[in-house]
């Protein structure tokens, strides 16, 4: 029995995701995105495990984010902010120690203004859109840039980068385009470290510059369109709230927009749209008992669902009992199938409602062979 709706994050998985992309990618180095949270499990304990595995290159959307999390982390580790920063936080960013990523010639000459202030020298990484017209220098600011050097005085480029718009679909001809536009604009920083690939990239094209920059692949989304080479990290379980039995023709949850075909058994639940389970999944999406599927009947609720568990062995069914969300039955992928979207959104999306349960990083198995 069960009490509460519980989410469990396995940081081994996590870890041993980390380690595969990490060995795949060699020479080059792998970085881990931790932003939204940690895609919403944990920025400072997804940081720290992936730290515990080498990895020194974090990336956070936003400067709050990086402010929040440098200083829980010990030393030994860059956090690079992706959006770059708005007017008037460089110095907070000078400060703080964190990296901003340059995406226009505006941020260029604030963040070069900060460094002559400071008189220091002041890391940072330059993007460049190669096509995706969304962060990042177009090639017009870049020419501009190259110009006129005086710009980037007081900077020192620690990264060039770009990001690729189709990477999960290695046929993709935009891929070949960014990355033929990206090596002819790198060409111009011969001394600057390269980095292109995110998840989809890391699995699905072929040498990977300098850094790989891992995010939903870490946390045991697929980074393809094939099967999913990772390790699941997330599960979620709820537990029945209550149960009833229902006639033939009877309506179910808000507007009534499902009616029993048959005597229907019907479980609810105590997670919602509240709890970041999407209300698009109403009549359409599923959970697990015992093995068994049960659909999910009626709208999903700011806090309940309603499940048609007719088919489910009646042993399996009492108050506190547990239902599987996310798990060996119904992957994260899965969900976000049935509900329209994609992984990195279900995941973002759940909420500090539910029991968090972290399985701790295993420790590597003694080798006895070195043991005299």
């Amino acid at each position: 029995m069960i009490t509460a709706a519980r989410l469990t994050i396995d940081l081994e998985a996590l870890a041993a995701n980390y380690r595969l992309i990490r060995d795949r990618v060699v020479p080059a180095q792998t970085g881990g995105v931790v932003k939204a949270d940690g895609y919403g499990l944990g920025a400072v304990t997804v940081a720290r495990t992936l730290m515990a595995e080498g990895c020194r290159h974090l990336f956070v959307a936003l400067f709050s984010e990086a402010e929040a999390l440098m200083p829980q982390l010990e030393s030994g580790a860059e956090v690079y902010v992706l959006n770059g920063l708005l007017p008037g936080l460089e110095p907070r960013c000078a400060g703080l120690g964190a990296i901003p990523v340059l995406n226009s010639l505006d941020q260029v000459s604030r963040w070069s203004a900060q460094a002559r202030q400071s008189g220091l020298a002041l890391p940072a990484v330059l993007q460049i859109d190669t096509g995706m017209s969304r962060m990042g220098l177009p090639p017009e600011e870049v020419e501009h840039l190259i110009a006129t050097p005086a710009l980037l005085d007081g900077i020192e480029l620690r990264f060039l980068i770009s990001h690729l718009a189709c990477a999960d679909d290695p046929e993709d001809p935009a891929n070949a385009a960014q990355e033929a536009l990206f090596n002819t604009i790198a060409a111009r920083f011969p001394q600057v470290p390269r980095a292109l690939d995110n998840s989809g990239g890391t699995f699905h094209r072929r040498g990977h510059f300098d850094l790989v920059r891992a995010g939903i692949a870490l946390y045991g989304g697929n980074p393809g369109t094939g099967p999913n080479p990772m390790q699941p990290v997330v599960g979620l379980e709820a537990p029945i709230a209550q149960l009833r039995t229902i006639p033939a023709g009877t309506g179910v949850g808000y507007g009534l927009t499902f009616h029993a075909a048959r005597e229907t058994r019907i479980a609810t639940i105590p997670v919602g749209y509240a709890d970041g389970w999407p209300r698009c999944l109403g009549n359409r999406g599923a959970a697990y008992v015992a093995g068994v599927r049960a659909p999910i009947v009626g709208r999903v609720s700011m806090d309940s669902i309603t499940l048609d568990v007719t088919d489910v062995p009646a042993g399996h069914l009492y108050p506190g009992a547990p239902v599987e969300l996310i798990g060996p039955n119904q992957s994260l992928d899965q969900v976000a199938a049935d509900a329209g979207t994609i992984s990195y959104e279900i995941l973002t999306q759940l909420s500090r409602r539910y029991d968090r349960d972290y399985l701790p990083v295993r420790a590597p198995a003694l080798d006895r062979s070195t043991i005299a």
